[in-house]
C-alpha cells in the first residue's frame, strides 16, 4: 500500500491535499503533473514524476515513462488501459505483457490488503443490517464483488435483496440472493459492472441510466459503497417514475438535473 492516503500539491497557488484512492490517473508534462481524479476533476501542480511514485508507491502502474494509473481504476489491458470510468489511455504496446503482469501482482497484493483489514459481514448480520429496507417500496440490493485468478471484478454476487427487487428483476427473492449476476442473467451486459467496481473500489456514488435488456426495461440505478468490496444499489424502473408538482426552485433543480444527463449523454 501507499505510505500517505493523500498527496499534496499546490495547485493555482494553494495547498491541496488529494485522497490518493481517487486518483484515476497522472499524466506529465515536463515536470507539471496533470492529476485527474473521479468526478472528472483535473488538477495541475509542478512536482516531479520520482516525488509522485515515491509518495503513491505500489498502487499505481507506469504504464508510460510520462503516465503513472492507479491499479485499482484499471479494469484490463487490451490495445489501450481500460479505466472503470470508460477512458481509454494508450501505453508503450511492446510492455503489454510485463504490465498485464505488474497490474495482477499489485492488484492482487492491494485488495488482499483490503481484505485482511476488513473481514466479511456474516449473512445473517448483513440481512440484519439491512431489515429496514425488506419493506422498502424501492428496490435495493447489496452486491459482492467477485474477482478471478487476476485479481479483476469479473462478477457480482447478492448478499441482499429487499422483495420490490425480486418485482423488478422478475425473479424470486430465493433464485437471487447468494447467487451471482451471471448465474441469474447469463447474458448480462457488463457494462454494469464497470460502475459498480467503482462505487466498491473509489467509495463513488453513481447514476446509472440504461436499458436493462435481461428483464427489458430502462432503469434508473443509483450505486454507492457500503462496505469493503460492496456496493448498494437503488433501482427504479424510469417509466414508473413520477414527478410532483413542481415549485420554481423544484423547476430550476430539475433544468439542471436533465441538463446533466444531456452533457452526459453529448
Amino acid at each position: 500500500m501507499q505510505k500517505t492516503n493523500f498527496l499534496t500539491i499546490t495547485c493555482d497557488r494553494k495547498k491541496l491535499s488529494i485522497d490518493i484512492r481517487t486518483i484515476l490517473y497522472i499524466q506529465m508534462h515536463e515536470n507539471m503533473a496533470e492529476i485527474h481524479t473521479s468526478g472528472g476533476k483535473v488538477y495541475k501542480s509542478l512536482i516531479s514524476l520520482e516525488r509522485l511514485e515515491s509518495t503513491l508507491g505500489d498502487s499505481f502502474l507506469k504504464v508510460h515513462r510520462s503516465r503513472l494509473v492507479s491499479v485499482m481504476a484499471i479494469h484490463d489491458i487490451t490495445d489501450k488501459v481500460n479505466l472503470n470510468n470508460g477512458e481509454r489511455l494508450g501505453y508503450v504496446a511492446r510492455r503489454k505483457k510485463e504490465l498485464t503482469a505488474a497490474l495482477a501482482e499489485k492488484r492482487a497484493r492491494l485488495i488482499g490488503t483490503l481484505d485482511s483489514e476488513t473481514p466479511p459481514v456474516p449473512d445473517d448480520e448483513l440481512h440484519a443490517q439491512y431489515r429496514c429496507f425488506d419493506a422498502l417500496p424501492i428496490a435495493f440490493t447489496d452486491i459482492e464483488m467477485v474477482l478471478d485468478e487476476d485479481k479483476n471484478a469479473v462478477d457480482w454476487i447478492f448478499r441482499y435483496a429487499n422483495s420490490a427487487l425480486a418485482r423488478l428483476e422478475k425473479t424470486p427473492l430465493h433464485e437471487l440472493i447468494g447467487r451471482s449476476f451471471r448465474s441469474v442473467f447469463p447474458n448480462m451486459d457488463s457494462k454494469w459492472l464497470k460502475s459498480y467496481e467503482r462505487a466498491a473500489l473509489y467509495g463513488e456514488t453513481l447514476e446509472l441510466i440504461a436499458h436493462s435488456p435481461e428483464i427489458d426495461t430502462y432503469l434508473k440505478i443509483i450505486c454507492f459503497p457500503t462496505q469493503p468490496g460492496h456496493c448498494g444499489c437503488l433501482l427504479f424502473d424510469i417509466a414508473e417514475m413520477k414527478f410532483a408538482e413542481d415549485s420554481g426552485d423544484a423547476h430550476n433543480a430539475k433544468l439542471r438535473y436533465f441538463a446533466k444527463i444531456l452533457e452526459q449523454l453529448v
